[in-house]
């Protein structure tokens, strides 16, 4: 048993006395038994799968966003070391980004998944992709104008206005979160990186899921063959 959960599609039971078998704890049972997501489960097992199982509320919620805030943190730290260490911009990154996102919404949730937590997933894919951007960008202008001062060095060289720092987050954030439409104006480039982003929001959106546990039951044991 994983997680509280036996993993296991269809039940066994025991050669002889046609009792089925628990595959959760491997006991023979004798009366009443359980399916757990079609695995025959005693009694006992099922109640210490509820006991074990996660109920859903808005502070699970919470802990699931919040778990999602640091996973998209990751990924998009992930995504910008991989652009600066290959001076590439890699758009496959993106599915590790969805993946990423999708498992620490779940961990942070306890298992429990559902739309809500699918929504949060693909927002926190969608903004760690695309404030990607931003460091990236950075980065490069840095280089860029380094490269121009070596150039221009000796000569004067006109001070550039200041921005209001508040003014230029935000600008630098809007940017960002409007960064694979705006690649769009290279189609081939930036339907492509579009494709790809929408199947590492896809990967989060199904993970995000969670794994549903269905109890059936009490169901009554089948009775042993008459003997010949």
């Amino acid at each position: 048993m994983s997680d509280g959960v036996p993993q296991f599609a269809k039940a066994e039971y025991s050669g002889g006395a046609g009792d089925p078998t628990c595959k959760s704890c491997g006991q023979p049972i004798s009366g009443a038994y359980f399916q757990v997501n079609g695995a025959v489960t005693c009694s006992n097992c099922v109640r210490q799968i509820k006991n074990q199982m996660s109920t859903d509320s808005h502070a699970a919620l919470a802990r699931g966003v919040l778990f999602g805030i640091g996973g998209a943190i990751l990924g998009l730290v992930l995504y910008v070391a991989v652009a600066l260490t290959t001076g590439l911009i890699i758009g496959f990154v993106s599915l590790a980004v969805g993946y990423i996102v999708g498992k620490a919404v779940v961990m942070g949730s306890g298992g429990l998944g559902g739309r809500r937590y699918q929504i949060a997933a693909v927002l926190l894919t969608y903004m760690a992709v695309s404030l990607a951007a931003v460091p990236i960008a950075i980065s490069q202008h840095m280089k860029q104008r380094s490269a121009q001062q070596h150039a221009q060095s000796g000569s004067a060289t006109a001070n550039a206005p200041k921005m209001n720092p508040a003014k230029a987050v935000a600008t630098l954030a809007l940017l960002g979160l409007a960064s694979p439409l705006l690649a769009l104006a290279d189609p081939a480039h930036g339907i492509i990186g579009l494709i790809i982003l929408f199947v590492g929001i896809r990967i989060a959106w199904r993970i995000a899921a969670g794994r549903p546990v269905k109890i059936l039951g009490p169901l009554n044991t089948p009775a042993a063959a008459a003997p010949g």
